[in-house]
């Protein structure tokens, strides 16, 4: 039988998720800082999307044998390990800006080792929280994350802009280095369970089987199968949307800066605000319905935001939006905590990992092109869809960025109202049942 958490546990998982919480605040302000350094130095848009680029593109690869070693190794070290090398590259960063020798494709570098670590220690802690929290807080404990990473787009974009002008870039990298320190110094203070080794976790002979385990094991349980495939369908054209999001706003206000940090704050008030609900409330009793009724909110929130072409439009729009993710993000890794015995998890957190990033990074490569081929010239003056939509999106670069941008957003709302439909899906909670509830039987 697995651990089973206690009060000192979750203690525990709030302590950790504090010092994670201090890290984040401090990593989104250096990632501002570097938006402005790199548009400072190059001028191009290209350059700054490459840098999440090639962080991606190394965690995608490492996926499937992450898994496995989350499983296999001590987790609390995993994730010592992310925050080390994390804070390694900062002084790399920082070193090289101090000689003057820092150049674009270090970023480039340091973001591929850093993206690499970052996905054990973010498996390792997802893989943790089940053998922290009691079952019936797994929503809770979900949506803290939300509040983590919106209630650091509230706080780092405007900080890291007025400190940029005071300190500079050097003094926001110390900052990033000493939060860096907050964190693996919370990971110090707690213990982190581990989840009982079986014969095949303790073989190393079977590494490379192991390697497509979670792949088998999600595609055998038909519920946990269905439920990523929706997810997939959800997050490919969020993907899409969120890379056209940034362009639109800047296209239809002339470059205004400052509208589109406005919106980022509202956006950051609104995950939040969704997330603390979510974590006072719990979520809804069938997990489910929190997966595709936050879908369908996103989903209607971002049409409107689409459709929108002023700031008294976009930002409740925006907020509106947000609210939803934690509900929808919660509710889902809720459901996966339950389902997936902890020895397990690592492996099958990783599948599911490797597909989501496969779709988020197949929806930002498609997104270039068919907006400024597609779309952007069906709205031009002379476009062929001018007749038809030009009443309602307008013409220009900003109203073909739209309409793919609104098109993205149905097709999200028709995800999570179409999955009600599918009894595999509605009814996964009833099918599936909970691993402690099988745990006995299990055979792995």
């Amino acid at each position: 039988m697995p651990q089973q958490p206690n009060l000192a546990s979750m203690r525990d998982f709030l302590i950790i998720w504090l010092g994670q919480l201090v890290s984040t605040i401090g990593s989104s302000m250096t990632s501002f800082a570097i938006e402005i350094w790199a548009w400072e130095i190059t001028g191009k848009v290209t350059t700054l999307t490459l840098v999440g680029f090639f962080s991606l593109l190394p965690s995608i690869i490492i996926t499937p044998i992450s898994g496995v070693i989350v499983d296999r190794f001590n987790r609390k070290l995993l994730m010592m390990v992310g925050d080390t090398v994390a804070v390694l590259s900062t002084i790399f960063i920082l070193l090289l800006h101090l000689t003057n020798n820092l150049q674009i494709w270090h970023f480039y570098f340091v973001g591929a080792i850093v993206g690499t670590f970052n996905q054990f220690q973010s498996l390792a802690y997802s893989a943790s929280v089940s053998l922290m929290i009691p079952k019936q807080h797994y929503a809770r404990a979900s949506s803290l994350q939300f509040v983590s990473s919106y209630g650091s787009n509230i706080i780092a974009p405007t900080l890291a802009g007025y400190l940029y002008t005071v300190i500079g870039f050097l003094g926001i990298w110390l900052i990033d280095i000493f939060t860096f320190t907050i964190a693996i110094s919370s990971l110090l203070l707690v213990i982190i369970p581990q989840p009982p080794l079986t014969t095949e976790n303790e073989s190393v002979f079977n590494i490379w089987q192991d390697l497509g385990f979670g792949c088998r094991y999600i595609a055998t349980h038909k519920s946990l199968l269905a439920l990523l495939v929706v997810n997939l369908l959800f997050w490919l054209p969020h993907d899409i949307g969120d890379s056209l999001y940034a362009p639109m706003i800047l296209s239809r206000t002339n470059n205004n800066t400052l509208v589109l940090g406005t919106l980022a704050s509202a956006a950051g008030f609104g995950g939040v605000t969704g997330a603390i609900i979510v974590s006072t409330w719990g979520g809804f009793k069938r997990k489910i319905k929190g997966i595709l009724l936050g879908m369908v909110g996103a989903g209607i929130s971002k049409i409107i935001f689409g459709l929108g072409t002023t700031p008294w439009v976009w930002i409740p729009a925006q907020f509106c939006s947000s609210f939803n993710f934690p509900l929808n993000g919660s509710s889902d890794t809720a459901i996966w905590l339950a389902k997936v015995p902890p020895n397990l998890q690592g492996r099958v957190f990783a599948a599911r990992s490797l597909f989501l990033q496969i779709a988020s990074a197949v929806g930002y490569l498609i997104a270039g092109p068919l907006a400024d081929h597609v779309f952007t010239p069906a709205l031009q003056s002379n476009g062929v869809l001018v007749g038809i939509l030009g009443g309602l999106f307008g013409t220009g670069t900003g109203a073909g960025i739209a309409l793919l941008y609104v098109i993205c957003a149905v097709s999200m709302l028709l995800v999570g109202w179409l999955g009600f439909s599918v009894r595999v899906l509605r009814e996964l909670e009833d099918i599936l049942p909970d691993y402690d509830a099988e745990y006995s039987d299990l055979k792995q």
